[in-house]
């Protein structure tokens, strides 16, 4: 009797390493705006600090590709991790703004590196048939360390401004030896040290329905999750909901929760049933939570609606990960595939709150998350055009074509 498919060792190490870094990154949260007011700068510059991170991400991800494809994931995952904790440390200890700010910014450069590398390396070594589970095992750990994360961050603020940074700085520099020790001689995370793996152009990947589909749901998610849902909703629970910010923290903890019961289920259906339902599924429900959060006045309707969201972020992110996985393959390689991925993501959370809160300063909140939710409806109609590519349904369906 065959043995069930288990997920390699090298998964958990990822994992362990996604915590470590999810909550390093929690960790700074709370401190950094006031870090940099604290040199004597205006808001605005305070807040660029934040989005000078964001910008040299998206704009150095095709480097990352590149260098994905031409060093490997594992090479270019623990230059990226080093490169983020060497910055992090640097800075507590910058003595202006400018520093703190190039520091933050050459952050950013690593972060795509090791985002973007991860990635690849999940893709590597994760068997098909459980790519979903991978995903969604990868993706809550992630979740979690980001849930944790500001709670431990708010209590080190106390201590010091700086002490967030040094923190961090360490958890990032025990991921990079956790992942070092752990996949130096591991075989499956080399594969990319083959001359002759073949090699994807994002070009290629462009003309699969599937990989156009993953590239719009994950600007929806970007958009949605990692923007409008951090940016809108606590100015919305304010200005309408006329609520403080301990209703907007029980907010935004519902929707994390949410998320986390449901990556682990999604990821198993999409192993087993395909990855186009739940992609499916979870497009619908953040498209009508989201609309719905803006036509609420009522507060636990609200509330409700947020966990609507969140349940379809979960949904959604194991499946088009996991199709991205199959679009790519484990052995071709495809660092700009990888990148494009990553950068869709970016562009939706750097976009998606300038656009929403214009919109909503122009006309409403309820405009402005009407067309948050026409983001998602769009992704929603390229999934209904996408092909499943789950390994065992495409295998099954060949012989049928021949015939």
């Amino acid at each position: 009797m065959a043995q069930p498919a288990r997920l390699p060792r090298e998964v958990y190490v990822l994992v362990g390493a996604s915590f470590l870094i999810a909550i390093g990154y929690g960790i700074i949260g709370p401190a950094l705006p006031n870090f940099a007011h604290s040199f004597d700068v205006g808001l605005t510059a305070a807040s660029f600090v934040v989005s000078a991170f964001a910008l040299v991400r998206l704009a150095f991800a095709p480097v990352s590709g590149r260098l994905v494809t031409k060093f490997g994931e594992r090479r270019t995952y623990l230059w990226g991790v080093s490169i983020v904790a060497v910055s992090t440390i640097l800075c507590a200890f910058a003595a202006e703004y400018w520093q703190l700010l190039l520091f933050r910014a050459v952050g950013g450069v690593g972060s795509t590196m090791f985002t973007v590398s991860a990635i690849g390396l999940l893709i590597r070594i994760s068997p098909p048939e459980l790519r979903g589970r991978a995903s969604g095992l990868w993706g809550t750990s992630f979740l979690l360390g980001g849930v944790a994360g500001p709670v431990l961050g708010s209590a080190l603020v106390a201590v010091s401004l700086r002490a967030p940074f040094l923190v961090y700085g360490i958890a990032l520099v025990g991921a990079t030896a956790l992942v070092f020790w752990q996949l130096r001689r591991s075989e499956l995370a080399s594969r990319q040290e083959d001359k002759d793996a073949p090699t994807m152009t994002f070009r290629q990947a462009l003309r699969h329905p599937t990989y156009r589909a993953a590239l719009m749901s994950n600007l929806a998610n970007g958009w949605v999750v990692l923007g409008v849902r951090m940016s809108l909703m606590p100015l919305f629970v304010t200005a309408v909901l006329a609520r403080d910010e301990a209703f907007t923290g029980l907010a935004l903890a519902l929707f994390a929760g949410a998320n986390a019961l449901v990556l682990l289920g999604s990821g198993r259906f999409a192993d087993t049933y395909g990855r186009k339902p739940p992609a499916l599924a979870g497009l619908a429900l953040l498209a009508v939570g989201t609309v719905g959060l803006g036509l609420i006045e009522d507060t636990w309707i609200f509330l409700a609606a947020t966990v609507v969201t969140g349940i379809g972020a979960g949904c959604l992110n194991p499946s088009h990960n996991a199709a991205l996985a199959d679009v790519l393959g484990a052995k071709a390689r495809g660092g700009s595939v990888l990148a494009g991925f990553q950068m869709a993501a970016d562009v939706g959370a750097v976009v998606g709150p300038l656009a929403a809160g214009a919109i909503a300063e122009r006309w409403s909140f309820t405009a402005a998350f009407g067309v948050t939710g026409v983001v998602a409806a769009v992704a929603l109609a390229l999934w209904v055009l996408a092909r499943e590519t789950l390994p065992a349904k495409v295998d099954a369906a060949t012989p049928a074509r021949r015939g």
